[in-house]
C-alpha cells in the first residue's frame, strides 16, 4: 500500500519504506530527521513543469496531463516506483 505524507511531517514507525519524490530536498529538514529510505527525484515533475504550475490551482488539470506525459516518457523511473510498491509479490502491473 502506498501512503502519501509530507516530508515535513514526523516519521512514524508504521510508515514503512519512505520514498521522497521531489526534485528538491525539503528546506530545513535534515536527512536524519526525514528518515527517507530513497530519494527518487527522477520521477518527480520536471523543474520546468513545477515552475510553470507555480502552485496555481487553476492550472491543476493541465499540470496533471503534463506530468502524466512526463511519466510516460520516463519508464525507467516509473518502473523503479512499481518495484518499490510491489515488492516480492510476483505481481506485475
Amino acid at each position: 500500500m502506498i501512503k502519501i505524507k509530507r516530508a515535513y511531517e514526523q516519521p512514524d514507525p508504521g510508515d514503512g519504506f519512505r520514498v521522497l519524490i521531489d526534485r528538491l530536498w525539503p528546506r530545513g529538514v535534515s536527512k536524519a530527521q526525514a528518515r527517507i529510505d530513497l530519494w527518487l527525484k527522477e520521477i518527480s515533475p520536471s523543474t520546468e513543469l513545477r515552475k510553470w504550475f507555480n502552485h496555481d490551482p487553476h492550472k491543476w488539470n493541465e499540470f496533471k496531463k503534463k506530468y502524466l506525459q512526463e511519466l510516460q516518457n520516463n519508464p525507467v523511473a516509473v518502473e523503479k516506483m512499481y518495484a518499490i510498491s510491489l515488492p516480492n509479490t510476483g505481481r506485475s502491473r
